[in-house]
């Protein structure tokens, strides 16, 4: 009998079987303002061996976030469930691809602990893609929220799910029952490059799923992303982010593709900050609550901040529109009292088809 050896996912090319017939394309140096420095902080190492304490992973080290060292040295890590290989093989992606173990039942209890372990106020939780399962996990992410709110009632809770492609419709609607405080699908990129970037996703199938969580539940923040640098031209991320608001997306992310190794797609191009700058104003104007558009931007980066800014960015806006309300039935009112007397109010409202004097 023949034995298999089990891949080691540190080597590039068992990591990634699918990609061993690209091309190789040489990674350029990163320009000044993407350096980040090296995690050496005690508050990383503590939140690193919580996360090794309860076996869990994290989409930080699997992608290979640049901000690992930022975050964790706060005690904030994005815990990455169903696994560490994703049966999609997206280009841009770091995560290693394959077919996926089975569902660990205990993982959400894990999670869980380890959410209140580290005193976290806002907690991300993603995962790989599980084409494999009838309901793409989601049935796991419900699980893992209810052990979060259980466990950790206080933290508000950030999901960043895949696109449930080949699942019906109960799927998406068994996430948004268990009301985690943000939905969070990300586009990715735009829709000229899904082919070659994203080629297992469909971009208005994604974009439908957004729109919907909405249409189930208008009180769930929904929240989206997109990298730049992939060769995209710059109406077209304008035309995503109309996309979005069209499907009642609230929050925006903008961040810098980076290129994981020399078989993924290459970058492009390197986007001065001063274009996401441009961006960011483009989104504000377009109406977005929140918007986060950076080179280090990432979905999960600052999210627990954001969330905050997003929570009172609702507010505000609620605030403004009982303001409107009542200061436009002040208007009626005073009209009304300015007419009364005169016959004016019962020419108005004969006028319009409810004259005084009938019940």
């Amino acid at each position: 009998m023949r034995t298999v050896m089990p891949r080691d996912l540190t080597i590039p090319d068992q990591r990634h079987p699918e990609k061993a017939h690209r091309p190789e394309t040489a990674r350029q140096p990163k320009p000044a303002w993407i350096r980040v420095k090296a995690p050496t902080s005690a508050g990383y190492r503590a939140t690193r061996d919580t996360i090794r304490e309860h076996r869990l992973v994290t989409v930080c080290e699997e992608a290979g976030c640049p901000n690992v060292g930022e975050c964790w040295s706060q005690g904030h890590a994005t815990m990455m469930i169903m696994g560490e290989i994703c049966t999609r093989g997206c280009t841009f992606c770091n995560v290693a691809t394959g077919r996926p173990d089975n569902l660990d039942t205990f993982e959400p209890g894990r999670v869980a602990d380890a959410v209140a372990r580290l005193g976290l106020n806002h907690v991300v939780v993603t995962s790989v893609d599980r084409d494999d399962l009838a309901d793409g996990g989601a049935g796991h992410f419900a699980q893992t929220i209810r052990a979060i709110r259980h466990r950790a009632p206080g933290t508000t809770i950030e999901v960043l799910t895949p696109d449930f492609l080949r699942c019906g419709p109960e799927a998406l609607e068994t996430v948004v029952a268990a009301r985690p405080d943000v939905f969070n699908h990300n586009l990715e990129t735009v829709p000229g490059l899904y082919p070659e970037v994203r080629p297992g996703a469909r971009y208005f199938h994604s974009l439908r799923l957004l729109q919907r969580v909405k249409e189930l539940d208008p009180q769930i923040f929904t929240k989206s992303g997109i990298m730049v640098g992939l060769g995209e031209d710059r109406q077209s991320v304008l035309q995503v982010m109309d996309d979005m608001r069209s499907a009642s997306v609230d929050f925006l992310t903008i961040g810098q593709y980076l290129q994981p190794t020399s078989r993924h797609h290459a970058v492009v191009r390197f986007i001065h900050p001063d274009e996401f700058g441009a961006f960011e104003r483009a989104a504000w104007g377009k109406g977005f609550l929140m918007v986060s558009a950076t080179p280090l931007t990432r979905s999960s980066y600052h999210a627990g901040n954001d969330f905050q800014r997003l929570r009172e960015a609702r507010r505000k806006g609620l605030r403004m529109a009982m303001d409107n309300g009542l200061n436009n039935q002040e208007s009626r009112m005073e009209k009304w009292s300015g007419h009364e007397g005169t016959g004016g109010d019962e020419a108005s409202l004969s006028s319009s088809g409810n004259p005084r004097g009938i019940t």
